[in-house]
């Protein structure tokens, strides 16, 4: 069965429709805001439709037993609790990313992982919201979500079959696109199970997608060959920079190769049916004297 079609912002997602393609934000901006804006920066002159970013509310997030742990950070040896809280941005710091995504025409939504941080990117009037593969089996978040109206972008790393289909059993089909993914950072190429796509799209009627998380680009054009509608990597300034994606993720001069890439392929699919071009009947007439 041919998955539907559902809509971000003023995009169609679906078979038949353009790729859309998000650069995954995400964390990689270590809490500074200026980092962000030229993260859009290189989403925008990539040609990318959306960017995304991570929200989360630390006190609800991070587990008791994990708060007091000690990590290495750029902010020195901090405990995980203060950790995620300086990773996180500010009012201030999404009102102007808001403003700057207007100002350069890309959309931009986030993965929240508690009800307070979707309440918080509701204000902003996103043009969907996503759920991230930690929490496919969060059932009070998934209908949160759901009841917010909005597309919904779910990714199924880390999930039985089962697990998948008691999460699309609590959204709306309608407004839901699938993301096959691994949630492996980076991810190995022989864990990608790219024929998952061709699975989801034959068990639910939807959209599917594909998140990857693999290094370097090969796999992700591979998955609009495979029928993926909407693709997602991670993008940083410098694979080497802090951070735990970063390595997993996709540099500026990469993201520009990815997006030509995938708007190149999405030109040679053609309608399936067989005809002869005119560009080829002088061909035709040479070699076949007719």
């Amino acid at each position: 069965m041919m998955s539907k079609t559902v809509k971000i912002g003023n995009n169609l997602i679906g078979d038949g429709y353009p790729v859309y393609i998000i650069a995954e934000i995400g964390i990689n901006h270590n809490g500074d805001i200026n980092i962000a804006k030229k993260l859009i920066d290189a989403a925008v002159l990539s040609g990318c439709d959306a960017v995304k970013f991570q929200k989360r509310t630390p006190e609800l997030c991070v587990p008791p037993e994990q708060r007091n742990l000690l990590r290495e950070t750029p902010w020195g040896y901090i405990t995980y609790i203060d950790y995620r809280e300086k990773v996180e941005l500010s009012r201030e710091d999404y009102n102007e990313i808001d403003r700057y995504c207007k100002e350069k025409h890309i959309e931009w939504f986030a993965s929240c992982w508690d009800k307070p941080s979707v309440d918080f990117i509701e204000s902003f009037d996103p043009v969907c919201h996503k759920i991230a593969s930690a929490l496919l089996t969060d059932n009070e978040l998934l209908q949160y979500v759901n009841n917010k109206n909005r597309t919904t972008i779910l990714s199924t790393g880390m999930s039985t079959m089962e697990e998948i289909e008691h999460a699309v059993s609590l959204l709306d089909k309608k407004r839901l696109v699938l993301c096959h993914t691994t949630s492996t950072y980076p991810c190995k190429i022989e864990e990608v199970n790219m024929r998952m796509i061709d699975t989801l799209k034959k068990q639910f009627d939807c959209p599917v997608g594909y998140s990857g998380h693999e290094i370097g680009l090969q796999i992700t054009i591979g998955a609009i060959a495979k029928g993926a509608c909407l693709v997602e990597r991670h993008i940083t300034l410098d694979r080497a920079m802090w951070g735990s994606d970063q390595a997993a993720s996709v540099e500026p001069y990469g993201l520009m190769r990815l997006v030509r890439d995938i708007r190149v392929i999405e030109k040679s699919f053609g309608d399936g049916i067989k005809k002869i071009y005119e560009s080829e009947i002088p061909i035709r007439q040479k070699l076949r004297g007719k």
